[in-house]
């Protein structure tokens, strides 16, 4: 692994950041065009999905982003780049994770401004080739802002929903490079818990054992969910507010595998499209029952400390599990309206 080449395509990130956050809203769509490929690709979570080029994702994501959210600021929690696992390292990701603050000014997505802060979690994985971003995906917790404005669509959440903070070690946003021996320390260890994971879900069993956490995360973990779900601390408790819940109300499980997944120093970064196939026996985010499969698109990024994972930040694009059921909960907003 090249650190200069992924020290390159930081610099390429980071500009593109300066530049477009700066831009007015009339130069969005020159700014991003300047900075992507002509074939640009862009993923988005429900209702946003799939785009091409910088008209269309402007049009789609970032110009009612910007009316809705004014004097935006992005606040970056972590930054890392690395040669993509998935492909053997034939590609360059990376990635940024934080959170998006803005006035809520006006509504957005039906959702009604309340003219306060609002915090909008967020992951972007960016792949980079020939000093330009060639590929995106935009996670960002809708959920939230729906939360923050008073018309929450679901049930209470097992654990607990609240302005989920960065790194305890404050070392997230990585501007230099990072010795590649520890990246490999961090890849191998979440390579091993998911294939941990898998396993369980080949087994069937719903009450995972705490020895099998214990292998790869140190006692005192974090997991910082989604909205929905939540965030919860400790092995016990996770297993409680998510875990057990998660696979007791949802069956025959397969993982999908992932588009990326790449590691720089102490921290990972993965997402899918989908990751993760399942089917709800009832309970889980309020849904009944059904024989219908749905599909989790998923970010996960980890802090490593040491031989074993402390924190790790979960974005899963619920409105769009929810959606695959006849569950479109903007759509549904909108005609409370």
């Amino acid at each position: 692994m090249n650190t200069d080449d992924l020290q390159q395509a930081k610099k390429t990130i980071r500009e593109f950041h300066a530049a477009f956050d700066a831009a007015p809203a009339s130069d969005l769509a020159q700014v991003l065009a300047d900075h992507t490929t002509p074939d640009y690709s862009w993923r988005g979570m429900h209702p946003f999905y799939e785009q091409d080029g910088a008209d269309a994702v402007v049009t789609a994501f970032w110009a009612p982003l910007r009316n809705s959210f004014t004097s935006l600021q992005r606040r970056e929690d972590i930054f890392l780049a690395g040669r993509n696992f998935i492909d053997d390292g034939n590609t360059t990701w990376v990635v940024s994770m934080g959170n998006m603050m803005g006035l809520f000014d006006n509504g957005w997505l039906g959702i009604p401004a309340t003219r306060k802060m609002a915090f909008l979690r967020y992951a972007e994985f960016h792949r980079v080739e020939d000093g330009k971003v060639a590929e995106s995906a935009l996670f960002c917790d809708v959920l939230s802002i729906m939360q923050q404005a008073g018309c929450y669509p679901l049930p209470p959440a097992t654990a607990a929903d609240i302005i989920q903070p960065g790194p305890r070690t404050h070392d997230g946003v990585m501007l230099e490079a990072q010795p590649p021996e520890e990246g490999e320390k961090t890849l191998t260890l979440v390579n091993e818990m998911i294939a941990d994971l898998s396993e369980l879900n080949k087994s069937g069993e719903n009450h995972c054992p705490p020895e099998v956490l214990q292998k790869t995360w140190h006692d005192d973990m974090i997991w910082y969910g989604p909205t929905g779900i939540g965030a919860t601390y400790t092995i016990p408790r996770y297993q409680e507010q998510h875990q057990h819940p998660f696979r007791t109300h949802l069956k025959d499980k397969v993982f999908n595998g992932h588009v990326t997944r790449v590691a720089e120093g102490n921290y990972l970064g993965f997402f899918g499209w989908a990751n993760l196939t399942n089917t709800p026996t009832g309970g889980f985010l309020g849904m009944p029952g059904n024989d219908t499969r749905a599909d989790m698109r998923v970010v996960d990024i980890y802090r490593r400390d040491g031989d074993k994972l402390a924190e790790n930040w979960v974005f899963i694009d619920l409105l769009h599990w929810l959606s695959m059921q006849g569950l479109d909960v903007l759509q549904r907003l909108r005609h409370e309206d």
